[in-house]
């Protein structure tokens, strides 16, 4: 045997060893990229119930936020309401005890909040039906 046989020997061993190694890395790809395609095919059947599913929830999070607002808003009416009968409580306080001017004009005071918070409160239950910006 010369060089040029044992070489060519060499080499033949040399590709069958990486065919030996390739040859299983090959199969495990392919199995890889065919779990993948199944994965891909489930996603795209998956994904449109996922979001529309995602657009109920955010409309049902802006309806809540629409409610919380309107909520709010009867809130800030009755607090303003029950702030001028606090007004209005507090005159007949000072009447009571002496510290104030007038009866006749204390007594008008009272009864002039007293219309003052109704009207608000008439005002914002009539308001109600009305629809609110962006509704």
């Amino acid at each position: 045997m010369n060089a040029v046989e044992i070489a060519a020997i060499l080499i033949a061993v040399a590709f069958a060893v990486l065919v030996g190694y390739l040859v299983p890395l090959l199969i495990q790809i392919r199995k890889t990229v065919a779990e993948s395609e199944q994965l891909l095919s489930k996603m795209n059947t998956d994904m449109p119930a996922l979001v529309s599913e995602l657009r109920a929830m955010s409309q049902n999070l802006n309806d809540l936020a629409e409610q919380a607002r309107g909520g709010v808003e009867h809130a800030a009416v009755l607090l303003h309401a029950v702030g001028e009968v606090g007004e209005s409580v507090q005159q007949v306080h000072n009447v009571v005890r002496g510290s104030s001017g007038g009866l006749l004009t204390n007594v008008a005071s009272v009864v002039a909040g007293l219309k003052a918070a109704t009207q608000v409160v008439r005002e914002r239950y009539r308001r109600e039906g009305e629809p609110h910006n962006g509704g």
